[in-house]
């Protein structure tokens, strides 16, 4: 007797988790700043940008490169907030085992 069950049916399941994870992935939104919040982005969980508010004391003609900065540093955390929720989710659903796909 095959002690993971029969495949097919495991298979079916990991199918359906992993469709169900990718929902919850497109469904997914973050939040990040940078400056203290005078820069903001909202991401998506397939990391679209939907989002980018900057607080008007951070607009200045003569330092323009400070207000680049700020909205890398809000892109990348968004990012990497994205990454790590996409990992628990996947963790969750593997428990733990990397698979090919996930």
């Amino acid at each position: 007797m095959n002690p993971f069950g029969n495949p097919q049916k495991l298979l079916k399941q990991l199918q359906s988790a992993q469709e169900r994870i990718q929902r919850e992935i497109a469904e997914m939104v973050v939040e990040a700043s940078a400056g203290g919040g005078m820069v903001k982005v909202t991401m998506t969980g397939e990391k679209k940008v939907t989002a980018v508010a900057i607080d008007r004391q951070v607009v200045n003609p003569d330092d323009v490169e400070m207000l680049q900065d700020l909205i890398v540093a809000a892109l990348t955390e968004a990012s990497a907030r994205v990454d790590e929720q996409v990992k628990d989710k996947i963790g969750s659903l593997t428990g733990g085992m990397k698979l090919p796909g996930f």
